[in-house]
């Protein structure tokens, strides 16, 4: 008689036959496929969930394959959406998942479809004002948010339970503001691997055993020193909190979050339009076939442009209408690009 696959897990106390048949029966959302959470999305797979939700609004490029361990030189030369690249690498991994993915960007009028179904959230956003969408998102729907972070040689781990502890805006009420990035300050590919495997144990022990017993504590981590250290924040939430206290949910209700992104370490910006919805990719290619040459693929449409200042740009368009204007850091000049080849 074959050995399950999942049999040195079950052996595991803490979770045994039971805790892996609640796994079996769960579903996991991720949101941000790069470094975090390729970790975390491989891990949680392994471990034999029901379903697993992958969100990114990314493509895979040559630079994230030095620590975003789903992908291969060939999904970048192709330049796939993250979401389905990663989907097909962990189909191979393990068939018996049904895995969704979602080449969006979250935002205010998606996200309640898109995360209805998780019991757990993880977090491999890059930026802020995502993070402060989870938060609402995750509060307003009772649903436990794992959160990371690395940049650099560092890294943090902070789960928010509805209920139990602070939320995100307890301890920050307004969006800080960002010194580091992978851009300025580089990043060790363990770190971010670490992280991840941080936020895949923290759901799985969640799914396994549920939240009462699960420590809320701010985890930090240093790759390159050994050094880490924990902060316990059981009784650090505010009950003023704008957020879990007073139950304002601004980001949810899409005033706090920003149309207008720049990814990190891609000199490049995200254009995403209001009242986005789908729109015409055959229109848009024969518009852009005006100013470059074009591709398309898996989606969405792709021209590099010579702008009249002699720099080349590269403008990959979406079906959702949200484009990633590459070769310049400037919103400003990202949206007159938009504006100028894609639609106002």
């Amino acid at each position: 008689m074959p050995v399950d696959r999942y049999h040195r897990q079950t052996l595991l106390p803490e979770i045994g036959r039971e805790g892996q048949a609640r796994i079996s029966r769960s579903c996991v959302a991720i949101v941000g496929v790069g470094a975090l959470g390729c970790a975390s999305a491989d891990l949680v797979c392994r471990a034999g969930l029901g379903r697993l939700i992958l969100i990114d609004r990314d493509i895979v490029e040559p630079t994230n394959l030095q620590r975003q361990t789903l992908y291969t030189e060939a999904d970048a030369k192709a330049g796939l959406s993250k979401a389905r690249a990663a989907q097909n690498r962990l189909s191979q991994v393990n068939s018996a998942i049904d895995i969704a993915a979602h080449a969006i960007d979250l935002s205010p009028e998606n996200i309640e479809e898109l995360l209805e179904p998780a019991d757990v959230i993880i977090d491999g956003t890059d930026n802020f004002e995502t993070r402060y969408l989870l938060n609402d998102y995750a509060i307003d729907a009772e649903t436990p948010l794992v959160l990371g972070g690395g940049v650099a040689t560092r890294g943090t781990v902070l789960p928010i339970i509805p209920g139990h502890g602070p939320c995100l805006r307890c301890m920050h009420d307004t969006l800080p503001v960002q010194t580091e990035t992978c851009d300025t300050a580089g990043v060790l590919g363990p770190i971010v691997a670490m992280i991840g495997a941080r936020q895949a144990a923290v759901t799985l022990r969640i799914l396994a055993e549920g939240t009462d017993t699960l420590p809320i504590q701010l985890e930090s981590y240093n790759a390159w020193t050994g050094e880490n250290r924990s902060i316990d924040l059981a009784d650090a939430r505010d009950p003023d909190c704008v957020c879990c206290g007073q139950g304002n949910r601004e980001f949810l209700d899409g005033k706090g979050v920003g149309r207008t992104i720049r990814l990190c370490g891609r000199n490049a910006v995200q254009i995403t339009p209001a009242n986005v919805g789908r729109i015409d990719l055959l229109a848009i290619t024969d518009r852009l076939k005006r100013a470059g040459p074009v591709t398309t693929l898996d989606g969405m449409v792709r021209a590099v442009i010579s702008d009249q200042s002699d720099c080349d740009f590269e403008v990959t368009v979406f079906g959702d209408g949200r484009a990633i204007v590459r070769g310049t850091e400037e919103p400003a000049r990202a949206r007159s690009i938009y504006a100028r080849y894609v639609g106002g």
